[in-house]
């Protein structure tokens, strides 16, 4: 007897245990949204109705707020852990990767792969390099943890990436009906995986808070207003492009805003 109430775990240790299990538990929330994406995706792809499309998009943007919500519980709580790093990265792969490339492959092909077989398997393609550059994406940001100024990401994040996608089905939801179409979900695939995998300086949410900074959320909290559902695809436009623009001005020497620090092996 007393060694089965030895064995039996104290009501101290249970709670314990419940409150290591809490970021994972919320993981696994971020990794059912983004496989109920999948599912809708897949279900769709011959009936191609908008509202579901626009569904699969939504469900990738509530499996980014648990992404992010995790990590939070799990500094909050203090039960970060080797386990639950792997579990967040295994996650963003499905979510942010796989899960957004078979809706622009669901969205953008199927239906239109009827009358242009090729560019259906091209499209397959373009989705796969989208993949794989989240993949890579991944492992990079994994190795380098610590080693890069934090108020830039080295590449554009796969979460990101994700959105920047998504954002044409949720402005766009009505399946793709012409080639051209086609061709230019297959560029912005390709692209945003060619951004994912670079070694381009993205700006981070950490950046020092100033006032222009508040000015310009102000801005966009008035043009998401006035623009609803196509503001997203604005916002990434401007985004790469002001991205873009300030590290060809790093290149040609200018540091009106300071250049990320490089970190020595």
């Amino acid at each position: 007897m007393r060694l089965r109430n030895h064995l039996k775990p104290t009501r101290q240790q249970r709670l314990a245990r419940a409150k290591f299990a809490l970021p994972s538990f919320v993981t696994l929330l971020s990794i059912a949204c983004g496989f109920g994406s999948i599912v809708m995706s897949v279900d769709n792809a011959h009936v191609g109705l908008a509202a579901d499309y626009r569904m699969s998009a939504i469900l990738l943007v509530l499996a980014g707020v648990f992404d992010a919500l995790d990590g939070f519980v799990a500094r909050a709580t203090n039960t970060s852990s080797e386990f639950g790093m792997q579990l967040d990265s295994i996650a963003d792969v499905m979510n942010f990767g796989c899960a957004p490339a078979m809706l622009l492959y669901c969205y953008g092909f199927v239906q239109l792969g009827v009358d242009h077989p090729t560019l259906l398997r091209a499209g397959g393609l373009a989705c796969f390099v989208f993949v794989a550059c989240g993949a890579l994406r991944l492992a990079r940001f994994n190795v380098n943890v610590g080693r890069t100024d934090p108020r830039y990401f080295v590449g554009m994040p796969i979460t990101a990436g994700a959105a920047c996608v998504a954002a044409v089905v949720v402005a766009w939801p009505a399946p793709l009906t012409t080639a051209l179409q086609g061709y230019l979900v297959m560029a912005l695939m390709v692209g945003v995986g060619t951004l994912m995998v670079s070694t381009v300086r993205f700006p981070s949410s950490k950046q020092p808070k100033s006032l222009g900074l508040f000015l310009v959320i102000g801005v966009g909290l008035a043009l998401l207003a006035w623009l609803q559902t196509r503001f997203f695809v604005l916002f990434f436009v401007l985004y790469i492009s002001f991205t873009l623009l300030l590290n060809i001005a790093w290149q040609l020497g200018w540091r009106g805003v300071p250049a990320p620090a490089v970190y020595e092996d």
